[in-house]
This record gives C-alpha cells, structure tokens and sequence, in this order.
C-alpha cells in the first residue's frame, strides 16, 4: 500500500502515449512491478526481478480462465480469416444493402450497436459478434476501424453492466451477498442500475454519435485517413455466399448461449464466459471450415494454411493481452488498487464519498486494466460506508460499478480494449487514442452527475 505501487501502471500508460509501443510499455511495467517486489526478498534483486517476471508470465498463463482467453484470441483468428477469405463478408454486405436494412451510415452504426447490446451475455461475444458483423459494412461505407472499435467497446461492458442478467452480475452479487445489509444484495443491484451513470452515458454518445454521424478529436483525423487497403472488404471468390459469414456466426452466438446454460446448470447468469465463448469460438471455426471444404472452394491443406495464418496475423494481439493479465496479476500483488482506493481516506465531506469512490475506481481500473478487479477491492470499502454513515446502497454500488466500467472501457493496458481493436481489425493504440476523449467526457459528465445525485439523496 506504498505509493510507488502506483509507478508501474503510471510507466505502461506513459510509454504507450510516448513511444507508440503497446508491448514494450507492459514489458517495462510488468518488470517494475516484479523489480518493487524483489526488494522483499533477501537475494539479488534484478536476477529476482528477471526470474519473476518470467514466472509470473507462465503462471499467468497456465491459469484455466486465462488459458482460455488467450487461445479464444488465437482461434478467433483462424474464424475471421475463414470468414474474409471465403467472400463471406462481402455477400453479406450486398445482402445487407440489397434488403434495406443497411443504407446508410446511421442504420450501419445502428445495426452496429443494437447487435452489440443484443449479446449483452459476455463482453468479449459482444464486441466479436458487432465487429464481424460490421466490419465490411464500415468499410462500404468509408468509415474508419477506430469509430468501428469505439462503437463496440462502448456497447459491450456498459451494457452487460446494466442488463445484469450474466456473468458480470451473478459476480457482483456475489461480493455484496457477504454483506448485512437492509436491503437484499438482489434489490441493491438491481437499484445500481439506475445509478450506474458512466454506462449510462457511454451509451448515449455512442448513440449520438451514430445518429448525427459526428466524430470529434483523433477519431476525426482517423475518418480522414482511410486508405484503400481499409476499403477491400471482399478478398474471396465473386460468386460467394452471404452463409460463409452467416452461419458460423449464428453458430456462434447460438453455442454460446447453449454453453452459458450448461456451464450454468441451466442458469444463465451462473454460466462461465471464459469456458463459453471459447467452445462457441471453436465450434464456430469448425462449422466455417466445413462450409467452405464442402463448397469445394478450398482444399483441406488450403483452409490449413489459411486458419494458421490468421492466427498468426493475431499473435501481437494476443501477446498484448498475456501481457496485459500478466501485469494485473503482479499490481495485484504489488498493492497498486488497494494503495489507490486508500485514497478514499476517512475524513471527506459526506456529499463527495459517492463522487470520489467513482473517481477510485476510474482511476484503478485505467491503471490496472481491470473492472472485476476494480468491484473486489472497492466493495469492501463501499458497503462499510453505507453501514456506518447510512448512505443509499444503490447509488454507492453504482458508483463502484461506474468506475469500474470506465477503466474497462477505455485503459490502454484492459484485454478487453486489446479484444475490442481485435474485432474491429483496428490498430490497439489507434483505438485508445481515438476512443479516450469520449470516454472522458463521459466520465466528467458521470462524475458530475454522482456529485448532484449525492447531494440531493443524502
């Protein structure tokens, strides 16, 4: 709980705006972390920091629920270079078009975000499921990758954070249910909702932003950029079938749901997203490499090479998000959320505990990369302030949630980010830069909003 546990994440976000390098900035962070550590321990302390960090990469790894992550983001790849290359994409955006359902660039964005909020059952489905679907789409009609990432980002957490009905909610009951409290954990998080201000908005200016069709700051640049290999939307035969993208996608959102109820015992919100979303992604794969074999496009040995190369094409993605769960895993350690929800202290004014404990967690999770982290540390702190000062349950745990979902949302160093430029087929710098200034104008207005809701209610 030392100060210089908030240096290592301060180092990744530094590097990252300062020398464009994603990977190395975790690097260096992760070995920070592991060299603040060391200094505990009686031996040498760089050798200590060398071997550490290289054991806290496999143990990060070896880990069930990060093992999964990480070969769902590699298999994904050989899904999406299945779906490219049969023409898939291509038959689907002229069967889009020809329909009317796609004829402009409002309807695109909508369609866009309705798809995202639609799987609103894991995160990660949802910004895979909204950015296939999108992809070629945004492309016809010359709009950028970054505004195709910021859309699906800004729909996926905020959403399966307000509809409560998944994984995310079933954990967050979980860390109330520990509590006595006058209200039931059910009735408090259902309550949040209302209260959950940052998702709220985030929401809403991803809808204007699709509706007027306005794009500010770097995002403007981005649209401005496009070059003609943004454009090739359709690398697969001329006489492709809109089912080559259709129906591994509908394999894939009807699986996972399957999945979710049987890892779930039958209940929905019980179901593991990690074990879900990669069986549904495998069995995806599968179903497109099938289609197309019996097609006769391709021969077994070509759909080989093609699945490996799109895996490969992914690998920097994926080496991102090891990196990014390797570094949570050693802040953890190091203390970093448990130093800045301190900050909280003892002796703020009542009316400002709700807006600072936004704040805290806005600020953990952009720094740790981590929403689910953010809830495990903050909620403990929370739920003791509306014992001992009376506070209203709903809007403290909403706030938590808020701020939570705001580093989710937008932390250079969140493996959902690394998911989100993933699904999009966006550079991963190129979308933090370009999405971070709508997400802090969200979180200005949300924390603005806590401070007014807070004096009003209590």
């Amino acid at each position: 709980m030392s100060w210089y546990s908030i240096l290592p994440p301060l180092i990744a976000i530094a590097v990252v705006f300062w020398r464009k390098e994603v990977i190395v900035a975790l690097i260096l962070a992760l070995i920070s972390s592991e060299f603040l550590l060391a200094q505990n321990g009686d031996g040498n302390a760089l050798f200590a920091t060398f071997i550490n960090s290289i054991e806290r990469i496999v143990s990060v790894a070896t880990s069930p629920g990060n093992s999964r992550i990480l070969l769902f983001s590699i298999v994904i790849g050989a899904l999406l270079a299945y779906i490219r290359e049969s023409g898939g994409v291509g038959a689907t955006v002229n069967k889009l078009l020809n329909i009317g359902v796609a004829k402009s660039k409002r309807q695109v964005g909508l369609l866009t975000m309705f798809t995202g909020m639609a799987v609103f059952i894991e995160s990660n489905m949802s910004v895979l499921t909204s950015g296939i679907v999108s992809r070629g789409l945004f492309d016809k009609f010359k709009m950028s990758r970054a505004r195709l990432a910021y859309i699906i980002d800004s729909t996926s957490a905020p959403v399966c954070i307000l509809i409560l009905l998944n994984g995310w909610g079933a954990y967050v009951l979980g860390l109330l249910s520990n509590y006595e409290l006058e209200q039931s954990a059910v009735s408090i998080l259902w309550g949040s909702v209302a209260f959950n201000f940052y998702a709220i908005i985030a929401l809403l200016i991803v809808f204007y932003t699709i509706v007027f069709d306005k794009v500010h700051g770097p995002m403007k640049v981005a649209e401005r950029a496009l070059t003609k290999q943004d454009q090739e939307i359709d690398k697969g035969p001329a006489a492709s079938k809109a089912r080559f993208m259709l129906v591994p996608l509908a394999t894939l959102i009807i699986s996972m749901l399957g999945f979710m109820l049987w890892t779930g015992g039958g209940e929905l919100a019980q179901g593991s997203g990690s074990k879900s979303v990669l069986y549904a992604t495998v069995l995806a794969t599968a179903v497109a490499y099938l289609l197309l074999l019996k097609a006769r496009h391709f021969t077994h040995q070509q759909l080989v090479d093609v699945g490996f190369k799109g895996m490969g094409e992914l690998l920097p993605l994926v080496s991102i998000v090891l990196l990014s769960l390797t570094l949570g895993a050693s802040l953890k350690e190091l203390g970093t959320g448990v130093f800045v929800a301190s900050l909280v202290g003892d002796y703020l004014p009542v009316y400002f505990i709700v807006p600072v404990l936004f704040l805290t967690g806005a600020v953990m999770s952009f720094t740790t990369g981590t929403s689910w982290g953010t809830f495990a540390i903050l909620i403990p702190i929370g739920v003791p302030l509306i014992q001992t000062l009376g506070l209203p349950p709903s809007l403290v745990v909403g706030a938590i949630l808020s701020g939570g979902i705001f580093g989710d949302h937008c932390s250079p160093i969140s493996d959902t980010s690394a998911v989100s430029a993933l699904a999009s087929g966006c550079d991963l710098l190129e979308h933090v830069k370009t999405q971070l200034p709508y997400a802090m104008v969200g979180g200005a207005l949300a924390l603005l909003c806590f401070f007014v809701a807070s004096v009003v209610m209590i």
